[in-house]
């Protein structure tokens, strides 16, 4: 999941969902912290299209790794502390 092509940018992506207000512009319908980041916004700053930021957020958020929540017809995304703290204790264990 972490490798391959996209690995850098997912993880970018991780980093940045942990303080979306340091990273992202606020938006309009939606709290970053709260509702989390859309994919608009995401590929925005990767300099990717919406697609290939669609394809990252869905890739994390199929891993347990995100949270999609729907506001409308929109999607946001942001990280599930409580999975990666979980995975997280798998890699400390030589997992």
């Amino acid at each position: 999941m972490l490798r391959g092509p996209g690995n850098s940018q997912r993880l970018d992506i991780l980093e940045w969902l942990r303080a979306p207000a340091s990273h992202f512009p606020p938006q309009r319908g939606a709290d970053l912290v709260q509702d989390g980041v859309s994919p608009d916004s995401l590929a925005a700053k990767l300099g990717v299209s919406r697609a290939v930021a669609r394809t990252h957020l869905d890739l994390l958020a199929g891993v347990g790794l995100l949270r999609a929540k729907k506001l409308g017809r929109r999607t946001y995304y942001r990280r599930d502390e409580y999975r990666i703290a979980e995975v997280s204790r798998y890699f400390e264990k030589g997992w």
